[in-house]
């Protein structure tokens, strides 16, 4: 079973991907670990993939979808798995495409986890994490005992630059207009479905297990 997952940043994508990598024992691939991976063992393409990290450019798409398609060879990936974070553009969705076919291998699903941008702004406008120990909360679904205070260590919370409204409405913006046309890609491949991101996290996984199946 291989699988997509689509949505905005702050849909909750990520940790649907947890949830069905848990449930039906796959793994759960994100290209951030598959570049720290790469690049911690000194392979090929983590060396490659590092020099354009250290000059802060965007590493190409024929390097992601190589390394991407390099992990997805793996032994653990032979019953399936989940890609959280990638492809993010149709040019990398194309690639990834070709080079599972040269393999005789294609994607089954690609869920889109969906969530409209207010509610996002709303949630990601709540989460405050803590300046000592760097847990996170949510002033509405995750609050602390002591309002501002961190349950953990009891140092004070802070509101990130990364989920003020106006960062989180640029990031969307970048969303609908890079990330956004792979919805219709993938309807047109006839593998989407798309679940409510505005309900409860575990509604919205059993939501996605009622797709997949038990």
């Amino acid at each position: 079973m291989k699988i997509i997952m689509l949505g905005a940043p702050g849909a909750g994508k990520g940790t649907q991907a947890k949830k069905i990598a848990a449930k039906y024992d796959i793994p759960h691939i994100s290209t951030g670990d598959i570049f720290r991976a790469n690049i911690k063992n000194g392979t090929e393409l983590g060396k490659k993939a590092k020099t354009y990290m250290d000059q802060g450019l965007l590493v190409p798409d024929e390097l992601v979808v190589d390394l991407v398609v390099d992990r997805v060879n793996q032994e653990d990936c032979s019953n399936g798995y989940v890609l959280d974070g990638f492809p993010r553009t149709i040019p990398q969705a194309e690639a990834l495409d070709k080079a599972l076919a040269d393999l005789g291998q294609k994607m089954d699903y690609a869920i889109d986890v969906d969530v409209p941008d207010e509610n996002i702004v709303n949630r990601m406008g709540g989460r405050r994490a803590c300046v000592g120990c760097g847990a996170t909360y949510h002033l509405v679904f995750a609050p602390t005992k002591e309002e501002g205070i961190c349950d953990t260590c009891g140092k004070e919370l802070i509101l990130r630059d990364d989920d003020k409204p106006e960062t989180v409405q640029k990031r969307l913006n970048v969303y609908h207009e890079q990330t956004q046309p792979l919805i219709e890609y993938y309807s047109k491949a006839g593998i989407l479905k798309t679940v409510d991101g505005t309900v409860d996290m575990n509604d919205v996984f059993q939501a996605i297990v009622d797709i997949l199946g038990e």
